[in-house]
């Protein structure tokens, strides 16, 4: 019998490591199938042309019924050419989605790993992170390809500017900052895509929505309605830095356009947005693609064009290459019949789609000739990817306020801990939207019960707290614990995608809730804020009965096991806020549709973000506790820097010095080093971000402070770390005037890196 069973059990291990070998074998070759005699000798087959003359011999052998069929996101299947049909949208935001048709869970892949919300994870303001995150997503997503239940093409991630503190998908961005937003794009990319040789591809992203899409359904206004009205001067220097940063240091190979209009033209239809510029001046290699159903849309509910021909014909002729919806697959092939638009139009649009599945490389046969192979099961949901998350969640909390200091809590010292609010059991609601199944979850009562005893109470029925049935509970529950933790806060219900926030304050009856049971509390009370865009919580901020508060964004999957952590001591915070938190007041007569970013006083028009709002904040942009102490030297920093100015620079009335045309100044070599020591002067070790600002000579037009440098360093109780930033004058200490030309202001620019402060003298010099 034991022989019988021992035989038993390596079978069962045989067929184990025989399935996740070779399971991948059990995906169809998509095109060019080595045991297809008619087509694996054809040119588009040979994996030794490059990506581009491969597509140029598969387009020359279709028929124009078959072209059109390929434009869209579902796109058919060409049996005489061998060619399966393939699903192009796929998401992957923060974790393998099935929001996107061309993903499924289920049989081998019941989940994927989940990571906190772009939001949350911007807080940590760590790009090596973000790459890391990127990878272990790309990973899974090939995994199930190989499974046959993902597609390769992913419309992630989202790097829009979180303009208004209302917008319902701010969430899935990397906040308000376009140098952050930038960063993120790249380094998320290049973790998704992979750093291959020969141009090859792991999976293919995409960052939308481009550009200046960020209001879903605002007081009777829609995207699918909005006209944004938008300033070159705030194209230039707000809207668009992150789109070109994803696509010129990122290389995505995808950029989706917005719903919205700007300017009076669709996103998906104005050829100066993506033929001048996205392919153009930034050089995208790979494809453009609507929004779901954005062509439809603009024909039908924008009315721009007469007919659903013109339509087509307007969008392809843009630079459109992809549609997400069946627009251009049902109206394509009339556009070119009544002479609208040439198949040659047609033509360009499939080398683009095409030339990135051949990068992928769909058209090479059997899955056993290509990279990542051997990617299954075993690669989803593993130990080490479920610990990233939960790194990356700890990474991503930011401890609002710490008096006395009430945080850590000590185990030692607590007899039972009081676990209130409506998301203190979270599960869903921690992974935000453009979420997956995940491999589980850790809710924030589950986390803390595994550091002390728990006394459970909702306090509200729902985060919306429309009564006050639950309170009397939760207030007898903090009047006798030893300590009282709150968990409150959003959920997808007040704030997702086509939900915009009607306000700033907790929903309903909260903010009573959080007041009474602090009031009550026998011990300590800590407010935990699950949401994605900024709470007013001045009150909390101002109730010297409420010890400690901590944000945690949408924290993921394992964000419950991250807050205890974090309020337990075994991690120590270090996230900082990648969106300013405003009043209430903030919002007083401030429509959402309006897209200024700079101050109008006349008008009383406040401004928007940390780098043209002045007035008061809950919290300002990059505002963050440790329970460590951080000191901040500037070790070593030029006093005067000399920049070279070419012909064609003028004087500009706003300034009181000379401003030197960016695109007439040698760039390459125009880098300010900063050495900056940072000393651990508490008596945690401690992760520490390091933000530097910088301020220019400038007028009302000219961000007040801009974020040029940030970098995440560890450092242990007493010890001491030097790092040397690198400013670019070009990029980072230039400015945007009203015509949307960048310069470089002569005179003294201000640098603020923590307590340190330094000014640098930018003196022009004559070549």
């Amino acid at each position: 019998m034991r022989r019988l069973v021992s035989s038993i059990a390596l079978l069962l291990i045989c067929f184990f490591i025989f399935t996740n070998a070779v399971g991948a074998e059990t995906r169809k070759a998509f095109a060019c199938d080595p045991s297809d005699s008619n087509t694996k000798h054809l040119p588009f087959c040979k994996t030794g042309l490059s990506a581009a003359k491969r597509a140029k011999d598969l387009i020359g052998r279709l028929t124009l019924q078959e072209k059109v069929k390929l434009l869209v996101n579902n796109a058919a299947a060409v049996p005489r050419l061998g060619i399966m049909g393939y699903e192009w949208w796929s998401e992957g935001l923060h974790g393998v989605s099935d929001v996107g048709p061309g993903t499924k869970f289920g049989g081998e892949f019941p989940g994927a790993t989940s990571f906190p919300q772009v939001i949350t994870t911007a807080a940590s303001f760590n790009t090596s992170l973000w790459e890391q995150i990127g990878k272990v997503v790309s990973d899974e997503a090939r995994a199930m390809y190989n499974g046959g239940q993902a597609g390769l093409t992913y419309w992630s991630p989202n790097v829009n500017i979180f303009r208004d503190p209302r917008w319902g998908r701010g969430q899935e961005t990397p906040g308000e900052d376009p140098v952050v937003a930038g960063k993120y794009a790249a380094s998320y990319v290049k973790g998704l895509q992979g750093n291959n040789p020969n141009d090859r591809l792991k999976v293919a992203a995409s960052c939308k929505h481009y550009t200046a899409y960020d209001l879903d359904n605002w007081n009777g206004v829609d995207r699918f309605h909005f006209n944004a009205l938008v300033s070159v001067q705030d194209m230039e220097d707000t809207f668009n830095i992150p789109f070109r940063s994803c696509v010129r240091e990122g290389k995505v190979a995808s950029v989706m356009c917005s719903y919205n209009q700007v300017n009076g033209i669709p996103a998906c239809a104005d050829p100066k947005l993506l033929r001048k510029t996205i392919r153009g001046a930034w050089g995208l290699n790979g494809y453009i693609v609507s929004d779901c159903d954005s062509v439809g849309v603009f024909f039908n509910t924008q009315h721009y064009t007469s007919t659903p021909e013109e339509a087509a014909a307007a969008a392809i002729k843009a630079g459109l290459d992809l549609d997400c919806g069946p627009f251009l697959a049902m109206h394509t092939e009339n556009a070119v019949v009544k002479k609208l638009l040439k198949e040659a139009d047609v033509d360009a649009a499939l080398t683009n789609t095409i030339s990135v599945q051949m990068r992928l490389g769909m058209f090479d046969g059997g899955l056993s000739s290509q990279p990542y192979t051997k990617l299954g099961p075993k690669d989803v949901c593993s130990a080490s990817h479920q610990e990233l998350a939960l790194q990356a969640a700890r990474l991503g909390i930011v401890l609002l306020k710490n008096d006395v200091p009430v945080l850590p809590l000590s185990q030692q010292h607590l007899g039972s801990v009081a676990v209130i609010g409506p998301n203190s059991n979270a599960t869903r609601t921690m992974i935000g939207n453009y979420a997956g199944v995940p491999c589980g979850y850790t809710s924030p009562l589950q986390g803390i019960r595994k550091y002390t005893r728990t006394v459970h109470n909702e306090g509200c029925d729902g985060v919306a707290c429309d009564n006050d049935d639950l309170f009397s509970g939760a207030v007898e529950a903090a009047s006798k614990a030893d300590a009282t933790i709150l968990v409150m806060g959003l959920d997808q219900s007040i704030e997702a995608e086509f939900v915009d926030r009607e306000g700033l304050l907790l929903p309903g009856r909260q903010q009573e809730l959080v007041t009474k049971v602090a009031s009550a509390s026998k011990g300590p009370t800590i407010l935990v804020l699950l949401s994605g865009g900024p709470v007013d919580v001045s009150f909390a901020q101002n109730d010297a009965q409420i010890g400690a508060i901590l944000w945690a964004g949408y924290p993921g999957q394992a964000g419950g096991a991250a807050i205890a952590d974090v309020i337990f001591g075994v991690h120590n915070p270090g996230g900082r806020l990648p969106m300013t938190w405003y009043p209430q007041e903030y919002l007083n007569n401030l429509p959402m549709t309006t897209m200024d970013m700079r101050a109008n006083p006349s008008k009383n028009y406040p401004g928007r973000t940390y780098r043209f709002y002045k007035g008061p904040v809950v919290y300002p942009y990059g505002h963050g506790l440790s329970y460590t102490s951080f000191k901040h030297t500037i070790a070593k920093a030029p006093k005067v820097f000399s920049v070279p100015m070419g012909g064609g620079h003028r004087a500009n009335s706003t300034f009181s010095d000379k401003l030197v045309r960016v695109a007439r100044a040698n760039c390459k070599r125009l880098t300010l080093k900063v050495h900056v020591e940072v000393e651990n002067v508490g008596s945690r070790d401690g992760t520490h971000t390091l933000l530097m600002f910088a301020s220019p000579p400038g007028d009302d037009w000219a961000p007040q402070k801009q974020l040029v440098g940030f970098q995440t360093m560890g450092i242990p109780s007493g010890g001491k770390q030097r790092v040397v930033m690198s400013v670019g004058i070009c990029k980072h200490l230039s400015v945007v005037d009203s015509g949307g030309v960048r310069r470089i202001p002569m005179g003294e620019h201000g640098l603020y890196i923590g307590d340190a402060t330094h000014t640098v003298s930018l003196q022009p010099r004559k070549i």
